[in-house]
């Protein structure tokens, strides 16, 4: 998507664009979901990104989330789709979007992280009392949503199990 938006930004500059993608709420069975301090904002934000040319969004948040984590999600559950004038973004260097995010939850466990740094400098998993004030804004009603709501989801949508990923810590592991 990077040539496709690139090309588009050639023709409209820092204009706003519609852009389709994918967030994923990667939680460890005590529902703290993964966050990236991310390279491109400077805040906080889950994993996702935007939509290939001919890509399924299951497929986007599969691939997002490999190549900024490098983890492999096995389940993705569909949390939410969303889009509108809380979902616009300035970037730092002017560009404007506004996103139509699908956002999927998925549940691992022993997740080992290995971040590309070229994507985020950092990362962490956060329950609601940890989370941090810098999360961005087109994600913070993504993460308001799911931390509302985690009671009901987990119980309907539980994948079982009992590890704790992050290496057991009582705060989350910030890398």
């Amino acid at each position: 998507m990077v040539d496709y938006v690139t090309e588009l930004r050639t023709l409209v500059g820092t204009r706003p664009l519609l852009l389709p993608g994918t967030s994923v709420l990667v939680r460890d069975f005590e529902n703290r979901i993964l966050l990236l301090n991310r390279a491109d904002t400077g805040g906080w934000g889950l994993p996702g990104g935007l939509m290939d040319i001919g890509e399924t969004f299951e497929e986007t948040g599969r691939r997002e989330v490999f190549e900024e984590t490098g983890l492999r999600l096995e389940t993705l559950t569909l949390f939410g789709v969303y889009s509108g004038a809380r979902y616009y973004f300035r970037y730092p260097n002017g560009d404007e979007v506004y996103n139509v995010t699908v956002v999927y939850v998925s549940t691992v466990a022993h997740a080992v992280v290995q971040v590309d740094r070229s994507e985020a400098s950092g990362y962490g998993f956060f329950g609601v009392r940890e989370l941090p004030t810098d999360i961005i804004s087109p994600e913070q009603p993504i993460v308001e949503a799911y931390f509302s709501n985690v009671g009901a989801f987990s119980a309907s949508n539980s994948d079982g199990g009992g590890s704790r990923a992050g290496g057991g810590e009582s705060r989350p592991p910030v890398v």
